[in-house]
């Protein structure tokens, strides 16, 4: 796929062009939040505290589209729905315009990945608007994660409303004659003999009051919860909308890890099940564009990226980390290996300034895009 020649159209289309002809309603976010930002950089937040989880996407938010997370390594992560740290994650992705990527490769039968999604302590659907499979289970696996976003988003923009009424009746509520509907009476229960009561005189009862509790499922338009965190609308990033309530799934299609097993068949297959489920499925973590046939437009989203220090040459590979890890540069990856977007999580996380540092990626991999498609900045 990154032979100079026979290049898919979406190779040189910009992320503008992409948004206007993508199905998917949250690639079609992405690609416009891409464009708006000039950002095509995702940060691999691999902290291992929810203090500094949430510190590093407060201060690195502006930067990036994407925060890529993994839940279960974060000590302290407070698992409360509308205040806990996902909540809270929320809140920081609509202020700064970045969509929360849980990198939880689900690998196991559909009903695990069903209940591992929407279900236990973390309820990853509720606060992640993407997450990734591991295909080895085969399409199954992406077939239930499908369902199981379909149901939630069924119902999730609904919260249940409570009314109270109090009243007292009018004798009318009490006629004989009251045309309510009838039901079929029960056997008369044996009569038992009144309990005393001193007070009573022999005068019957009164009803002073009736109290009504009525609940119904009344629709919420923002995708956030309705009792969450306060905030006003000034805290949602400007020129775009919120996010939309549909999930998106991302296929683990190939590794940057040196001697990973995975093979060209795996990776076919990966494409097949994409296609196969367009309106759930919104790309690949992948080493290279696997867009091949006309109607495919998936966003590829690359790991194992890096820069060579301030002031060398942005070209070709460097180094690994000597755990298995390879890297390459945004001029590869995006210029000519046709990824959309990169990952970085060391090569930021480590840098005397983070933030400092996200913004030179960032640079790199809109550049790298922009020559790509043919537009100098």
């Amino acid at each position: 796929m990154s032979a100079a020649s026979n290049r898919h159209p979406t190779f040189r289309a910009s992320f503008a062009e992409r948004a206007s002809n993508v199905a998917h309603p949250l690639a079609n976010y992405l690609f416009r939040l891409m464009e708006l930002k000039k950002s095509n950089l995702c940060l691999s937040a691999d902290v291992t505290t929810a203090r500094e989880l949430l510190t590093v996407a407060d201060r690195i938010g502006p930067s990036i589209v994407v925060l890529k997370t993994h839940y279960d390594l974060v000590a302290g992560w407070d698992f409360h729905p509308q205040t806990g740290t996902g909540a809270k994650l929320g809140a920081l992705a609509r202020r700064h315009g970045f969509l929360i990527f849980e990198d939880r490769k689900f690998g196991d039968i559909g009903s695990t990945v069903q209940l591992q999604y929407t279900a236990g302590s973390a309820r990853v659907i509720d606060w992640a608007h993407i997450v990734n499979v591991n295909m080895i289970p085969g399409k199954a696996a992406v077939t239930a994660l499908q369902q199981a976003a379909a149901r939630w988003r069924s119902r999730v923009n609904y919260e249940v409303r409570t009314s109270v009424s109090v009243g007292t009746p009018v004798s009318d509520s009490f006629d004989e004659e009251d045309e309510s509907p009838t039901f079929t009476p029960l056997p008369a229960p044996k009569e038992l003999p009144p309990p005393s009561n001193p007070h009573n005189n022999g005068r019957k009862g009164s009803i002073v009051s009736i109290t009504t509790l009525t609940q119904s499922f009344e629709p919420v338009d923002s995708p956030r919860f309705a009792s969450g965190i306060a905030e006003g609308d000034e805290l949602v990033y400007a020129g775009i909308e919120e996010p939309p309530w549909e999930r998106g799934l991302l296929i683990l299609a190939q590794m940057s890890s040196a001697g990973n097993l995975i093979t060209k068949e795996y990776t076919q297959a990966c494409v097949e099940a994409a296609r196969e489920h367009k309106d759930f499925v919104m790309g690949f973590i992948s080493q290279e564009t696997l867009n091949s046939e006309q109607t495919d437009d998936f966003i590829s989203m690359t790991p194992g990226c890096q820069l060579p220090p301030e002031g060398d040459e942005d070209e070709g590979s460097i180094a690994g980390d000597g755990l298995g890890q390879q890297y390459n540069t945004p001029s590869k990856l995006v210029g000519l290996d046709g990824s959309d977007i990169i990952i970085v999580g060391r090569g930021i996380l480590k840098a005397a300034s983070p933030q400092v540092e996200a913004e030179r990626y960032r640079r790199k991999a809109w550049k790298a895009y922009q020559n790509r498609i043919g537009k100098q900045s």
